[in-house]
């Protein structure tokens, strides 16, 4: 599937910044699956574009309510269950990459628990019952800004693989 986007659209959105730049080209992406990531729509995509895409779930669930929020929300799978921390160490985010792979060992711990149906109050407490996200939610939002530049940065130079560029 050929996603496009205007040349112009881009080059506004790169002088606003990495996140507007990115946020762009996401958009653009998740437009052209009808706005949602599913099993129907992911065949639809390659590997950058929903590596992309899982990047901005992962970083919106966990600026949001941590890792314990994104296993619980469903998707620990699409994060930890494919290669996305090996896609990340390919772009160049080598410590994120290694921070994935943690997060995947408590994922496969404790994500039964984690993902069973629970209360507002219950869900609230999974934050206390498992603290060892802890510390991968902290690690995460000290190094997001340098990670969503490092994926910026990829992007930019592969952009061939994400978007179709119109004049």
């Amino acid at each position: 599937m050929e996603i496009t986007i205007q040349e112009t659209r881009l080059q506004e959105a790169a002088s606003q910044g990495t996140d507007a730049f990115l946020t762009v080209i996401h958009d653009a992406i998740l437009g052209a699956v009808g706005g949602e990531v599913n099993a129907e729509t992911l065949p639809l995509l390659n590997g950058e574009q929903t590596t992309l895409l899982a990047y901005f779930i992962l970083r919106e669930e966990v600026m949001d309510g941590g890792f314990v929020q994104l296993i619980h929300n469903g998707y620990g799978p699409f994060i930890f269950l494919n290669p996305f921390a090996k896609a990340m160490r390919l772009w160049g985010a080598h410590d994120f990459s290694k921070l994935v792979y943690r997060g995947r060992k408590l994922f496969e711990k404790y994500g039964d628990q984690l993902t069973a149906e629970c209360s507002d109050e219950e869900f609230m407490a999974l934050f206390e019952q498992y603290p060892e996200f802890d510390d991968l939610d902290d690690e995460f939002i000290e190094m997001e800004e340098e990670v969503t530049d490092i994926i910026a940065h990829y992007v930019d130079d592969h952009l061939e693989q994400f978007v179709a560029v119109l004049q």
